[in-house]
């Protein structure tokens, strides 16, 4: 009888208080934790990369379509001022990109190789091209495949042109300018020859850009590049006898043959930029699980697009 109508035991608000207490302390252990072992297996020190005693090779992946230059620039100029990153391997695999942003990351690798007195070699996985190779070809050395894709020297320049559904719908494009070709390349209109013949010359000027810049960096006669600026793309294999890459290999091989020349004996110690996570749960779990889908605003935008230079090889 005592025990059924024995009243349930109540704790103590420190009883409670103590064991968030400890429970909040243990999820802080394991998400510092977490993001300690992030940092470090992407190479962290101080900056951000490794600070080691001996020798390593910092290898910076360039994948994609290039849109922007401003991580690339950056992660170059931390491994090219890091004394324990005695090289550097850009590992390629892009069709090239925005004409801008391939000249600006060409001019970094430049300036690092003379700044830091740094090698600087490139990898081609399945494709340089393009903007990919301007970059490229702004190195010590490059590699790739026999079956890698290099080359594509050559500029595009493209739009959509939505007049005629502009037409069927019975909308009408209003602009006031001053200026003849203030609104060259309207995407409301046909181009017309003025305009034709204005876009031609910025885009022939952009492409002796390139060849004067590949020249330069592949230290090769200007007109012999000329003669291989066709927008044309080779394989590794037919690449090598044109002077466009330097050695037939995969990345292994560039990482073996680079620690070599700047006199790292045994297996090399790669190092590359730490992943940017958004916050501490993303260092947990390794990734961001945000989707984005693009909403109305990015269709306008798309409608909206002024003609823009690339190159890359499509």
């Amino acid at each position: 009888m005592n025990g059924q109508n024995e009243v349930p035991r109540r704790h103590s608000f420190w009883f409670w208080l103590i064991l968030a207490g400890g429970g909040f302390l243990v999820l802080a252990i394991v998400l510092w934790s977490a993001a300690w072992a992030t940092l470090r297996s992407s190479g962290g020190g101080s900056d951000g990369f490794a600070s080691l005693a001996g020798g390593s090779i910092g290898v910076i992946d360039i994948d994609g379509v290039i849109l922007s230059a401003d991580t690339i620039d950056s992660q170059l100029e931390r491994f090219g001022r890091n004394p324990s990153i005695k090289a550097i391997i850009l590992h390629i695999d892009s069709p090239g990109g925005g004409a801008a942003a391939s000249q600006e990351i060409y001019h970094e690798v430049l300036r690092v190789r003379k700044t830091y007195k740094k090698r600087v070699v490139v990898s081609v996985e399945s494709v340089g091209a393009s903007g990919a190779y301007y970059i490229a070809s702004a190195s010590d050395r490059i590699y790739a495949n026999q079956a890698s894709i290099v080359g594509s020297i050559g500029v595009i320049m493209e739009w959509i042109n939505y007049g005629g559904l502009m037409k069927w719908a019975k909308l009408e494009n209003i602009t006031i300018k001053a200026g003849a070709l203030k609104d060259a390349g309207s995407p409301t209109r046909p181009l017309t020859p003025e305009e034709r013949a204005y876009f031609q010359g910025l885009t022939d000027n952009m492409h002796q850009q390139f060849i004067h810049d590949v020249a330069v960096g592949r230290g090769m006669p200007q007109g012999e590049i000329a003669g291989l600026a066709t927008g044309q793309v080779w394989t590794g294999a037919q690449a090598l006898p044109l002077h466009l890459i330097d050695q037939a290999g995969g990345f292994r091989v560039a990482l073996l043959d680079t620690a070599k020349a700047v006199g790292i004996h045994g297996e090399p110690r790669i190092v590359r930029p730490p992943q940017q996570h958004e916050s501490l749960l993303d260092a947990l779990v390794g990734a961001s699980s945000k989707i984005q889908v693009p909403g109305p605003e990015a269709v306008s935008s798309m409608l909206q697009k002024s003609p823009n230079f690339y190159f890359l090889w499509q």
